[in-house]
This record gives C-alpha cells, structure tokens and sequence, in this order.
C-alpha cells in the first residue's frame, strides 16, 4: 500500500536485492561518500534529466529555420480550420 506524503517525514524506504545494495554501497565508497548521499545525488541527477527531457523540444537547425518561417509567413487558414472557428471573419 503507497505511502502518503508528508512534509515532516523525510525518510525514503527501499526494498532492493541485497546484489544491488552491495553495488550501490561499492559506488559510493568509490566516490567516498555514504550510501544515502550518493543514492541522493544520483535520484536527483536522473530526476532533473527526466523533467528536462519532458520539458524541452530539440529541434535541428533545418527545422528550427522552419518553425521561424512559418512564424513570420503563416499559412491561410483553410476550410477545417475556418469552420473550427465558426466561420469567424478575418480581423487582419
């Protein structure tokens, strides 16, 4: 059963195969710091990668030129798009 959050409790519990602990606590004595620290920081690095792949679009320079023309010179509208809008009239 999930846990509910709770700003007070800072604890994180993990149940891992005792092969996978012995990996993660002889990566941090490499990098000599404790078993907490080091699983911290490298939550936090996948974390922030995690969010920055979600939130962010690469383009190539082709088609960032792309995105910049069609910025600058839009299309006309054409009929979907104008009976989407309810036929409104063009306020150009």
């Amino acid at each position: 059963m999930p846990q509910t959050a709770s700003e007070t409790n800072r604890r994180v519990s993990l149940r891992i195969p005792p092969e996978d602990k012995a990996l993660l606590m002889r990566a941090a004595a490499l990098e000599q710091t404790n078993l907490t620290e080091f699983m911290v920081r490298a939550s936090l690095e996948a974390a922030r990668g995690t969010i920055h792949r979600a939130e962010r679009l690469a383009l190539s320079e082709r088609d960032s030129l792309a995105v910049l023309d069609l910025l600058e010179n839009p299309p006309a509208p054409n009929a979907r798009l104008v009976a989407a809008a309810g036929g409104l009239p063009d306020h150009q």
